[in-house]
């Protein structure tokens, strides 16, 4: 007989979701949706959730019917709400969502330039507002390889183009506006480095939304790969992929942790990725006990970040 604890029968309802997109509305309400004009902001999100619950449903992320995947990515939204104040991290959060749901569509795909090219403009737009975020690339490429098994010349070369499209038009901008300086300042950046662990820049409400991820992706990691034999290869390399990308998302937040801001969003990504297959495939006592602790912080997180500075 298979049991269903609460973790499962939450997993598994077809209102987990609309429970869960009311709650993320209401934070982004508290968070000054209004009074701030977070507009953009909110579309992002809105964007990005769309993106996630493709992500699942093309590539059946769950061996079980489950939203879990975007209802964690809001909720972990939620718990990193500070950061939503600005555009660019709401930006980079659809773009790197958007990267996956695509780059997958190549799989195994070594003439998909196409896929590729949009995959990776992505990426590129993303970089117009975080530049860092260029340092994923050469692993990216690596993941193209080994995970999605799509990597050719053509397939490198589409990358490539996909990375320097946005910048086609916005240096011809510059170049119109008499301010292509600007333009060699932004990649100029690229080699701008603070000393190693200096924490000081982040806030203490930062530094426990980021154990809480980090923490929250560690659990998802250990489970997966108990669990991994029972799903598909495919499944299989897009976990690796996305523990991967997560495991370098946190170590570039422990050596430049001044870019934590517009990495949390790709943290926030994996992470819900990660957190959602444990809380849909695991069924004991335990693993009921944790997703009930985890929810309760990510609230008490959640309500810090939003009036409580720690």
């Amino acid at each position: 007989m298979v049991v269903k604890r609460i973790q499962n029968r939450i997993a598994e309802s077809r209102m987990t979701f609309s429970f869960t997109a009311i709650y993320a509305v209401l934070v982004f309400l508290a968070s000054g949706l209004v009074r701030e004009s977070l507009w953009f902001e909110f579309a992002c999100l809105a964007v990005s959730t769309y993106l996630m619950v493709e992500f699942n449903n093309v590539n059946a992320l769950l061996r079980v019917y489950s939203r879990m995947v975007s209802c964690s990515f809001l909720v972990l939204t939620c718990v990193a709400n500070q950061v939503f104040y600005m555009p660019s991290p709401a930006l980079v959060q659809v773009c790197f969502a958007a990267f996956y749901l695509i780059v997958f569509n190549a799989y195994q795909e070594r003439t998909a330039s196409g896929v590729t090219f949009y995959a990776y403009l992505f990426i590129g737009i993303a970089s117009t507002m975080f530049v860092q975020i260029l340092f994923f690339v050469p692993l990216l490429w690596i993941l193209h390889t080994t995970n999605v098994l799509a990597m050719s010349w053509r397939n490198f070369w589409a990358s490539v183009l996909g990375l320097i499209a946005p910048y086609w038009f916005i240096g011809a901008y510059m170049v119109y506006t008499g301010e292509p300086e600007s333009f060699v300042t932004h990649f100029a950046d690229l080699g701008n480095f603070d000393p190693l662990f200096q924490y000081t820049s982040l806030s203490h409400n930062l530094v426990a939304t980021f154990f809480f991820l980090a923490f929250v992706s560690l659990i998802g990691i250990i489970h997966y790969l108990r669990d991994s034999r029972n799903d598909k290869i495919r499944n299989r390399m897009i976990y690796e992929m996305v523990i991967v990308v997560d495991l370098f998302t946190i170590a570039f937040i422990v050596l430049q942790p001044q870019h934590a801001v517009n990495l949390f969003p790709i943290l926030i990504i994996n992470a819900a990725t990660l957190i959602a297959h444990f809380i849909t495939h695991t069924r004991t006592a335990a693993t009921n006990v944790m997703f009930c602790l985890l929810l309760l912080v990510s609230i008490l997180i959640t309500v810090c970040n939003l009036w409580i500075p720690l």
